[in-house]
């Protein structure tokens, strides 16, 4: 007596869609307001000035300008200090 049901069953082929996550706008180009500047799952980038996070975790253009990425540190709960990537539309 066979175990598994013979071929037409597979274990295989339930791959996941693609999520199309990463930076969308690049520093120095333009962006017009709602435009989405970085799509990605946790806080990776944060939003800096003129820019705004979605429910989830997408930033985005307020007001028209171009894209500046700068890096700072920023204080932790405990006291530590860690390198953070901001997202500006000047």
């Amino acid at each position: 007596m066979a175990k598994t049901k013979s071929s037409g069953t597979t274990k295989l082929g339930r791959d996941s869609k693609p999520k199309y996550l990463g930076i969308k706008v690049f520093d120095g180009q333009p962006v017009k307001p709602g435009m989405v500047i970085v799509r990605q799952r946790g806080t990776k980038f944060l939003a800096g000035k003129n820019v705004k996070k979605g429910a989830d975790d997408t930033l985005y253009a307020l007001k028209e300008g171009k894209v500046k990425f700068t890096t700072t540190r920023k204080k932790r709960f405990d006291g530590s200090r860690r390198k953070v990537k901001v997202v500006n539309v000047e």
